[in-house]
């Protein structure tokens, strides 16, 4: 099995980072939703709640706050990795080197990922 070619290991990279993303949009949204119940129990004063809910709810929005401060690093690693599947894409055109299905799923990948930079 040959290895896989520097087409395919951009558009691979591209393509993770791009799930990343969108794990890390979910797992904001979960968090938002927790915070947003455990404010709800605090201030109806629920019986349900321990003792400890108010240090619960910080340690929840300090993880929330650590969620939203990967965004900006993740998007310049998707726009470096998006430049170098763009410079790939370029040399397999010119030296035909790559087979029409690797170049679908290079743009393909490239266009996700340029809709995440905001360069489309």
């Amino acid at each position: 099995m040959a290895p896989p070619s520097a087409l395919n290991i951009a558009t691979q990279s591209v393509n993770r980072l791009v799930r990343e993303e969108s794990y890390y949009h979910k797992e904001q949204t979960s968090q938002e939703a927790r915070i947003k119940k455990l404010q709800d129990e605090i201030a109806a004063n629920s019986p349900e709640l321990d003792s400890n809910a108010p240090y619960v709810l910080k340690q929840e929005q300090t993880a929330l706050e650590e969620t939203k401060a990967v965004f900006g690093p993740l998007i310049n690693r998707i726009a470096g990795a998006v430049q170098k599947l763009e410079e790939q894409i370029a040399i397999s055109e010119s030296e035909g080197s790559a087979s029409e299905e690797d170049l679908k799923k290079a743009k393909e990948a490239l266009e996700n990922g340029k809709k995440l930079t905001g360069s489309v």
